[in-house]
């Protein structure tokens, strides 16, 4: 488990190398109020970038924001406190829920592949036990196809739980995340101005990804993705921006007025 005395440490080494500490996954929730939050932000000395889940109801998340009214009423619950405003897309037509001019006050949409659609037309939640890979190959093309897709076709500003595994394969992933497979994950990001996520929860993408990212140029983004009173702990993500050589200007900050994915690729 991450001690203060080593949280505090990967803090001062982030800012001896003035890396902007910035948690864009956080979710709230019954035990990390936004009073909580708040208060964690300030000792942990962590921005943080609310995100709460956006998409049809079909996805049964609580607190699930389904339409331009759910917008509004989250976004005056964050106005004018010090946090970004985000929301966590689920499913390929998210957008169909809110109006472009609605998702344009966000502060920033990120979004993951681990909601993935299956053959026969199931969407199987790849964190869950209900995920199955009879064929890892195959599910490897498919998976990789969709992450290509989600990037290329959804106004995003930030890919998620990058190269994360379904429990079945997870012990191949040295095997499975060959070069040509990273590879195109990579390229759709860095084509399409999407940063990737360095996750502390599941602590990925490993450091082959990351240095292959850093490569072709590829802003990144810190994300816990931790719910409860361990949200904001960056460890892995201070860990690797350390091996990498991160600079400022290779993270990810939220676009101007007018710039933002939903404005420029509507």
């Amino acid at each position: 488990m991450l001690t203060r005395r080593h949280f505090l440490g990967c803090a001062a080494a982030a800012a001896a190398g003035e890396l902007p500490l910035v948690d864009y996954h956080a979710h709230l929730d019954e035990i990390v109020t936004l009073d909580k939050a708040l208060e964690i932000s300030r000792a942990r000395g962590v921005k943080f970038g609310i995100v709460e889940h956006g998409g049809k109801t079909v996805h049964r998340y609580r607190g699930l924001l389904s339409s331009d009214d759910d917008l509004k009423r989250y976004l005056a619950k964050l106005d004018g406190k010090p946090v970004y405003k985000g929301i966590q897309a689920e499913g390929l037509d998210w957008m169909e829920c809110f109006s472009k001019p609605m998702i344009a006050r966000l502060d920033y949409v990120l979004t993951d592949a681990l909601t993935f659609p299956e053959k026969d037309g199931r969407l199987v939640r790849l964190w869950t036990s209900e995920a199955k890979v009879d064929d890892a190959q195959d599910f490897m093309d498919r998976y990789v196809r969709f992450h290509v897709q989600i990037v290329a076709t959804e106004p995003i500003d930030i890919l998620a739980n990058p190269t994360f595994l379904p429990a079945p394969i997870e012990r191949d992933y040295e095997t499975l995340w060959t070069r040509e497979r990273m590879r195109a994950i990579i390229d759709a990001a860095r084509k399409h101005s999407v940063a990737i996520e360095i996750n502390s929860r599941y602590r990925l993408p490993r450091l082959a990804f990351l240095k292959m990212a850093r490569q072709a140029g590829a802003k990144f983004s810190f994300g816990s993705n931790i719910h409860g009173t361990d949200v904001g702990r960056l460890d892995y993500c201070v860990e690797m921006a350390k091996e990498l050589g991160l600079r400022p200007d290779d993270l990810f900050t939220p676009a101007p007025p007018g710039r933002t994915p939903i404005e420029r690729r509507g």
